[in-house]
Order: C-alpha cells, then structure tokens, then sequence
C-alpha cells in the first residue's frame, strides 16, 4: 500500500513537472514570438522611415533641379536681353559716329569751297 503510495505520488510529482515544463515553453515560446513580432514591426517601421527619407530626397533633389533648371532658363533669357541691348547699342554708336564723320567731312568740304 505505501509503495503505491508513493508510486502515485511520484507520478503526480512528475506529472506536475510535466505540465511546468509545457508551460515554461509555452511561455518561452510566446514570448519568442513576441519578439518576432516586436522585430518585424520595428523592421517594417524602419523601412517605411527609409522609403519615406528617400521619397523625401528624391523630391528635394526634384525640387532642385526645378529650380536650377528656371535660374538656367532666367539667365538665358538674360543673356539674350544683354545681346539684344549690346547689339543695339553698337549698332546706335556705329550709325551716330558715321553720322559725325558725314557732318565733318561736309564741314571739311564747305570750307575748302
């Protein structure tokens, strides 16, 4: 009798280990997956940060070339202007001094008669 007895309480005794156990790793197993979880998410975060950071980049450099390309275009048509208004101005000093030089050369002439 007592060694049945004891038998079933070692029985007991080791079904109680048992079920500890399975449920440490239950538990461990758990939190195992917890921080999977944790992980994945965190990753996934990270990702979206950099594609954001990246869309974000993207649309500065965009941005910048924007507006290069307009200071490109503003100084060309600056340039064009100061070409227009160069060439006006030779053409203007070259027609006033051949003009000056016809009224000399007719004073020259009104003279000598």
């Amino acid at each position: 009798m007592m060694m049945m007895m004891m038998m079933m309480m070692m029985m007991m005794m080791m079904m109680m280990m048992m079920m500890m156990m399975m449920m440490m790793m239950m538990m461990m197993m758990m939190m195992m997956m917890m921080m999977m979880m944790m992980m994945m998410m965190m990753m996934m975060m990270m990702m979206m940060m950099m594609m954001m950071m990246m869309m974000m980049m993207m649309m500065m450099m965009m941005m910048m070339m924007m507006m290069m390309m307009m200071m490109m275009m503003m100084m060309m048509t600056m340039m064009m202007m100061m070409m227009v208004v160069m060439v006006v101005v030779v053409v203007v000093v070259t027609t006033t001094t051949t003009m000056m030089m016809m009224i000399i050369m007719i004073m020259i002439m009104i003279m000598t008669f």
